[in-house]
């Protein structure tokens, strides 16, 4: 008993972690003997308290099983219980649903991809929801998760219909049961939106010096909003607070975003609003942003310029910044668009090596914004799915011109846009994740990269 009761109350104080309590969600008594978990030996004296917690049997099930047999029933129920409340305060952290925001990042394994808006188009026969799932970050409007504005016109609504809230919740839990480790955020309009998001004669619309309306991201049509005026700003900070009180997403996104006096104003009652656990994720493209960063979890890197020496160079500084800079945890996401077409495939191994060896951010490579089909439309590669693990080591340069990572199960070599062709002489055979070929040595060309990693 008392080895229970010293169990709870390490548990309370904070000083056991919940990855290291090895509890498994309900199952029959003959499922429990199929996932029996080993005894870890010498680990310390509460080892025995947390196998023998592993599960809590229901009541008047399994009593006299084990060394609880020879308790007696008093005791036996106190211990049923106490393991019941160690489960309720646990189990879903254990298994990935709810578990915070630096625990899902933590617990992934590299590469990591990100979705932007629109998703992978490729894998036609998959479960669209398995497919959202490859990912570890995703994000979109609020209507993608199922929520509905309480509001005919989006830009005046305060809050969500309870009906939605709901069906977003069901469909986060059905996307974490794909992978634990997604996060999930969700975009809020300020700079502009389409023509029905607000009455024709707002005030928080933007106009010019005769009244007219000032256009917004062309493709779309669209009018920009007054992020100058306060009042506009505080009621986006209600909505951004709204999305997250949903409990269905993680954050939000804000589109085109730069440095200015405005846009501070903004993050900083949006940062107020949402608290300091949501992230906060932004549009920099290429850029930085010193005045705002403190406010900002992560940038999404939209690069729409990919063509030069110069442009992958400016990419490679502003990645390295936003990784020493943003505020933690931080949720930075290099993406790049293709020159010819989605079989640019040393483009794709060139943004995917680029992000493992110059970030624990996340990666993805798509058609560009020009083409008439929905923006950020990608393929999943195959070079995607050969997990690395983690990482050993910061990326570091080589003589060679190259930049060189270790991870756990495998290296990552990128080779900069401009730099010479490179030969990698390695200390034993690894397989080339770009050509299949097992050996020691390999060529990288400019502008590209490689994943190699060990098989039998």
């Amino acid at each position: 008993m008392q080895l229970e009761r010293d169990l709870a109350w390490e548990l309370t104080r904070g000083r056991l972690p919940p990855h290291e309590i090895p509890l498994t969600p309900a199952l029959s008594p003959w499922e429990r003997e199929q996932n029996e978990l080993p005894l870890e030996p010498e680990r310390d004296r509460l080892t025995k308290a947390r196998q023998r917690h592993r599960l809590p049997l229901p009541l008047g099930e399994g009593w006299g099983e084990g060394e609880d047999g020879r308790k007696p029933l008093l005791d036996r129920v106190v211990d049923r219980l106490l393991a019941c409340l160690v489960v309720t305060l646990f189990t879903s952290s254990s298994f990935g649903i709810d578990l915070t925001v630096s625990q899902r990042l933590a617990a992934r394994t590299f590469p990591s991809v990100f979705q932007a808006w629109s998703p992978a188009d490729n894998l036609k026969a998959e479960d669209e929801l398995t497919t959202i799932a490859r990912h570890d970050l995703v994000f979109h409007g609020p209507g993608f998760y199922d929520l509905k504005w309480n509001n005919d016109f989006e830009g005046l609504a305060d809050g969500f219909t309870r009906g939605s809230i709901s069906d977003a919740k069901a469909k986060r839990k059905a996307l974490l049961a794909r992978n634990p480790n997604l996060i999930m955020l969700a975009e809020i309009r300020y700079r502009d939106a389409d023509r029905t998001f607000l009455p024709k004669n707002s005030s928080w619309w933007k106009r010019d010096a005769s009244g007219k309306l000032e256009a917004g991201w062309d493709e779309g049509g669209y009018i920009q909003l007054d992020f100058a005026n306060a009042a506009f700003r505080n009621h986006v900070a209600l909505q951004a607070r709204a999305v997250v009180e949903t409990g269905a997403v993680d954050g939000v996104l804000l589109d085109w975003w730069v440095d200015d006096d405005d846009r501070l104003a903004l993050i900083k009652a949006i940062r107020r609003a949402i608290g300091d656990d949501a992230l906060i994720l932004v549009n920099a493209n290429a850029g930085t942003t010193p005045l705002t960063a403190p406010f900002i979890n992560g940038y999404f890197m939209e690069c729409d310029h990919s063509e030069t020496k110069e442009d992958w160079e400016k990419i490679r500084t502003s990645l390295r910044w936003a990784e020493k800079n943003l505020r933690q945890p931080r949720i930075n996401c290099l993406e790049t668009w293709y020159h010819k077409s989605r079989n640019d495939l040393n483009l794709m191994r060139a943004t995917t090596t680029l992000s493992l060896t110059h970030s624990d951010g996340m990666c993805l490579f798509s058609d560009p914004n020009p083409l008439p089909t929905g923006d950020h439309l990608h393929n999943w590669y195959d070079f995607w799915n050969r997990s690395l693990g983690k990482p050993k080591s910061p990326g570091k340069l080589e003589p060679d011109g190259t930049w060189r990572r270790e991870f756990e199960k495998g290296l990552v070599i990128h080779n900069p846009k401009g730099n010479r062709l490179a030969t990698l002489l390695l200390p034993e055979p690894m397989k080339s994740l770009a050509t299949g070929r097992k050996a020691r040595t390999h060529l990288i060309e400019e502008c590209d990269g490689d994943i190699f990693v060990r098989e039998p």
